[in-house]
């Protein structure tokens, strides 16, 4: 078989197919029929010899050859699509191109309104679409093209992934305007004698302020746990609970505040692309507009 003889449409297919694992949703995701998908996975099978994908309950479940075959097919249609995309065919003023983020609520929170005031006057056409996801899922969304970046803290695996740093954070403690607190001494002993809102999408696990506490060898009580950080400020106002939180978002609030009483190193957020995206010019024009110029 030579390769002049292979139709490239049959890889966007194949790498359709290894990451939907179902012929329905590839039919629905390129626009094409479900039986069109079937017949250029029997063209490809004829062609390499190898049946490539085996259904089961799970869906379609990829072969020794296709899992050895995905990398270096993603790795072509992305230098495929960077040659087509160069600079002077993306162009932000005309664009209908949908960027997809997985970022936690804090990010959210800090970055998107920022990000949306720049699209909103450079690409009004260009949309955002954020949501989370579980962290050892992002590197293989990345590869895939389906996540097109990802906002966390550095603690994401760097293999195959570019990162930039956005900003940096420092805390500070929030209370309700009258809170007791305000007019007390203020210490460590006086924050851990205090109950606490802590603001996490996970069910349990250490957050970033009590893992620096726990090194401390103390530990701070927890009244309430929360998912969203939009709910927090209402409880803060309405109890007796300090909240511990980036400065950024507390001057938001307008809620009363007292510096954090221990050593707490700032909150880095990164911004993560897969490196199949480096060159990809509309991937290129959302980075400058999310990374500081001083980076």
């Amino acid at each position: 078989m030579h390769f002049n003889q292979l139709d490239l449409n049959l890889f966007v297919v194949f790498e359709a197919i290894y990451r939907q694992r179902n012929l329905t949703r590839v039919a629905r995701e390129l626009h094409v029929t479900q039986p069109a998908v079937s017949n250029a996975l029997a063209r490809l099978r004829d062609r390499l010899g190898d049946p490539l994908f085996e259904r089961s309950p799970a869906g379609m479940v990829p072969t020794p050859a296709a899992d050895a075959m995905i990398d270096q097919v993603r790795d072509a249609l992305h230098l495929l699509a960077a040659s087509v995309d160069g600079p002077r065919l993306f162009d932000p003023a005309r664009s209908d191109k949908t960027f997809h983020f997985a970022m936690n609520d804090l990010a959210e929170s800090l970055v998107l309104g920022p990000l949306l005031r720049q699209v909103s006057q450079q690409a009004p056409g260009v949309s955002v679409s954020s949501f989370t996801l579980p962290r050892r899922e992002v590197p293989a969304e990345l590869a895939s093209g389906r996540l097109d970046f990802a906002i966390d803290a550095p603690v994401l695996p760097q293999a195959d992934l570019f990162s930039a740093m956005l900003m940096r954070e420092q805390y500070i403690c929030a209370f309700r305007p009258d809170h007791p607190a305000l007019a007390q001494a203020w210490n460590l002993d006086a924050y851990l004698a205090l109950n606490h809102l802590h603001v996490s999408s996970r069910r349990m696990g250490l957050g970033y302020v009590d893992q620096a506490l726990a090194q401390l060898g103390v530990a701070r009580t927890i009244q309430l746990r929360v998912q969203h950080y939009l709910v927090a400020p209402d409880i803060v106002r309405e109890t007796d609970l300090v909240w511990t939180l980036p400065v950024r978002l507390a001057d938001r609030f307008g809620l009363a505040s007292l510096p954090l009483p221990f050593d707490l190193p700032e909150l880095e957020l990164h911004l993560y692309w897969h490196k199949r995206s480096e060159p990809l010019a509309a991937h290129q024009w959302l980075r400058q507009l999310l990374i500081p110029q001083n980076h």
